[in-house]
């Protein structure tokens, strides 16, 4: 069954990339893939992840990938303040959950705060409100602190 939900989640990944335009290689397959498995993943993590199933595979390659995925929608980019940022598969929208501890981000299901009528009478709104929930981590609540 494990073989079966495999090729059915690569065929997927192939659809996706097809679906914006982008031309299936080994690399983007692999790349994709990490970021489909779930989590938040800096460049040098998916790199390394994608690199053990593919032997090779540069970190200038990766940022490449991961500029088109964008453009294309495929990926979301998330900066962490002092940190390198972090990259997800595009799904529903969501909040984020950010360890000021460790840099851990967890996805947050919550309703974004519209701003009150009137409150901005010359802007116009693009895009959605971000809200970054900041605190500590499970790991990081149970390490003892210095």
């Amino acid at each position: 069954m494990a073989v079966v939900e495999e090729s059915t989640g690569r065929e997927a990944v192939i659809q996706r990339l097809r679906d914006v335009g982008l031309r299936v290689t080994g690399p983007r397959l692999e790349v994709l893939q990490v970021l489909a498995a779930g989590g938040h993943m800096d460049v040098e993590s998916i790199t390394a992840a994608a690199r053990e199933r593919l032997g090779t595979l540069t970190s200038q390659a990766v940022y490449e990938m991961l500029r088109h995925f964008l453009e294309t929608g495929l990926a979301a980019k998330f900066d962490r303040p002092g940190l390198p940022a972090v990259f997800e598969i595009s799904g529903p929208p969501h909040q984020h959950a950010l360890c000021v501890g460790c840099g851990r981000v967890d996805n947050v299901e919550a309703e974004v705060p519209r701003p009150p009528r009137g409150a901005l009478p010359a802007w116009r709104m693009e895009g959605a409100a971000e809200v970054v929930f900041k605190g500590l981590c499970p790991d990081c609540l149970s390490t003892p602190r210095d």
